[in-house]
């Protein structure tokens, strides 16, 4: 700035001189000229009462030759015909070298004066009318040399004052350029603090001029907007501590698909070790472009995107995007973890399913023996006995087979884990072989040692047994059914049902344990829930189940649950059922 400024300055100074110089040019040009005429007219008044009072004389030429010489000018007489009464040659000037001569001879004869400057004063030309009989004009041509040499003199000076007057001006101009210059770096090195986030360099002027107003008000500007950055700052910090303590996972993604904020649960729900601002939003569901959606989301008309995706059986994640807007340049994205509602739900649904079809049967019992004895049969005490107790037993097992739905719709919805506690196993297996009726060609057998103790819940684990057994029952039509209990090791206890029916077919193995699933060897009357409660209770207990099937060569459903511990061990065994 301050060469431009320096140029500035020279030129205005030399725009100023040259200016001037013109001016007074002009001014004194023209008091030379008006100057050179009033000589000239003056000395041609004088020259012509020099002639007039020497008229009589008997050669005139000789008189204005005289006269022409004294008063250094070219003089020239007419008659009042307008006939010239001199020599056409005076004072080395000849007449038809005057301009303007016929002009001026007649505006004299007209008894006007005539006069005119020629070449910027340097000549001059006059024309009298002279009170004579036989002189009627005196033409004067009056050259001036001195006054064009002032002129040239004046304004040459004038061009050096101006010449003089421009580095001068360059000058000053460069040393104001400076410190003004100087004064402005000031200000943009307090303003570039002020860009890079820097709101603790302060500004001070020195000068109430137009800078120093100009560094006041960006210096007011800095404290403002460090007030309003720490306020911004301390906000920030908040919302990314809240945004911290949400389990849902939350992401600030730009137009680049590159983050800007990622909280922890977001990297938990992606997969991902940690998400820094700057890295690349991830993709790591196969059923759900992730980058895809958040890409749609800046599109002029996008609207709020929903998606659901399903990474694995255990776990379900609800997605929200949030476009960016017209003038936006960042989306949200909204990760929450909605497996155990899912869980839930399907729990829900599932205890709804198992209840109306497990209640089923004994309900069905009951009724049955009931209309028996509504029929007659309690008016035979044998039969009544004998029902009345099929009612009993079939209450109890109804019983048992509700506060086992219970307590596997609370540990499906993992809102309440099974209360664990030694449970003997021998009287469960034998409960187990009470309560089915294989066909007469089949052989149910139990063995379990007598001291064998699991760490159960006694609930679940008789309905696990239970349903393997009757689910054995039900497809074995000869051969043999054995309930077999023994202890792995000192933490772990093993069950088997095996039987010598159909077994499996090589395409229902993988699914036997989905819920409605019937393959082509289970009855006709049943939903397919046996073994599906069967997994459930299992898993809700700590154990795992597994089957071995060849086809036409039977099956053994293996479970492995926990043993307790000898010190856990109660003296006497529980009654199977009781509660």
């Amino acid at each position: 700035m301050r060469w431009w400024l320096a140029a500035t300055f020279a030129l205005i100074a030399t725009l100023t001189a040259v200016l001037v110089a013109f001016v007074f040019s002009q001014r004194a040009g023209g008091a030379f000229r008006e100057r050179a005429s009033e000589f000239a007219a003056g000395n041609a008044v004088a020259a012509a009462e020099d002639v007039r009072r020497g008229q009589d004389a008997s050669n005139l030429t000789e008189v204005v030759v005289e006269i022409a010489s004294r008063r250094q000018m070219a003089i020239f007489l007419y008659s009042r015909s307008g006939t010239l009464l001199s020599s056409a040659y005076s004072a080395r000037t000849t007449l038809t070298a005057i301009p303007d001569r016929e002009e001026a001879v007649d505006t004299a004869l007209a008894g006007d004066r005539y006069l005119k400057t020629l070449d910027d004063g340097v000549t001059t030309v006059v024309a009298l009318p002279v009170s004579s009989p036989q002189i009627g004009v005196l033409l004067a041509y009056v050259p001036q040399p001195a006054y064009a040499t002032s002129v040239g003199i004046f304004r040459r000076e004038i061009v050096i004052a101006a010449g003089i007057a421009a580095p001068i001006g360059a000058v000053v101009g460069l040393l104001i350029a400076l410190v003004i210059a100087s004064r402005l770096r000031g200000i943009a090195r307090a303003a570039a603090e002020i860009e890079a986030g820097n709101f603790d360099t302060a500004l001070r002027p020195q000068f109430r001029d137009e800078l120093g107003s100009l560094a006041a008000t960006i210096d007011r500007m800095r404290q403002r907007l460090r007030q309003s950055f720490g306020r911004v700052e301390t906000e920030r910090a908040r919302l990314e501590r809240l945004l911290e303590r949400l389990h849902d996972g939350v992401l600030l993604v730009d137009r680049d698909l590159r983050i800007e904020f990622a909280n922890t649960a977001a990297a938990s729900l992606l997969d991902q070790a940690e998400l820094p601002p700057g890295s690349e939003l991830p993709g790591p569901w196969l059923d759900l472009d992730l980058p895809a959606i958040a890409r749609r989301l800046f599109e002029p008309d996008a609207q709020v995107a929903h998606a659901r995706v399903a990474p694995d059986d255990e776990r379900s994640y609800a997605l929200i995007g949030i476009p960016a807007g017209s003038d936006g340049d960042s989306v949200v994205l909204v990760i929450e973890d909605v497996s155990e509602q899912e869980r839930r739900e399907r729990a829900e649904r599932e205890f709804v399913t198992n209840a109306a079809h497990e209640l089923r049967t004994p309900l069905s019992a009951i009724l049955s023996a009931t209309e028996v004895l509504q029929a007659g049969a309690k008016e035979d005490p044998g039969l009544r006995d004998q029902f009345l107790d099929h009612i009993e037993r079939e209450s109890a097992r109804l019983a048992r087979l509700a506060r086992a739905l219970l307590v596997l719709a609370r540990a499906q919805t993992r809102e309440e884990a099974p209360a664990l506690a030694p449970v003997w196993l021998a009287p469960i297996l034998e409960a187990a072989e009470g309560s089915v009726t294989p066909s007469d060609a089949v052989e149910l057998t139990v063995d379990c040692p007598a001291e064998l103790v699991a760490l159960s819940d006694q609930d679940l684990l008789e309905q696990v047994v239970a349903n393997l057994a009757a689910n054995a029952a039900k497809h074995t039509e000869h051969g043999r059914i054995a309930l077999t209990a023994r202890a792995l090791d000192a933490a772990v206890i093993e069950i088997q049902v095996s039987d010598t029916g159909p077994g499996i077919a090589p395409g229902d193995r993988e699914r036997v344990f989905d819920r409605f699933y019937r393959g082509g060897n289970r009855s006709a009357d049943g939903f397919g829930l046996g073994l599906a409660i069967v997994q459930q209770a299992v898993r809700a207990i700590g154990g795992t189940v597994q089957i071995r099937s060849r086809h036409g060569a039977g099956t053994t459903v293996t479970v492995r649950i926990p043993r307790a511990a000898a010190a856990d061990v109660p003296v006497v065994p529980v009654e199977v059922g009781a509660r």
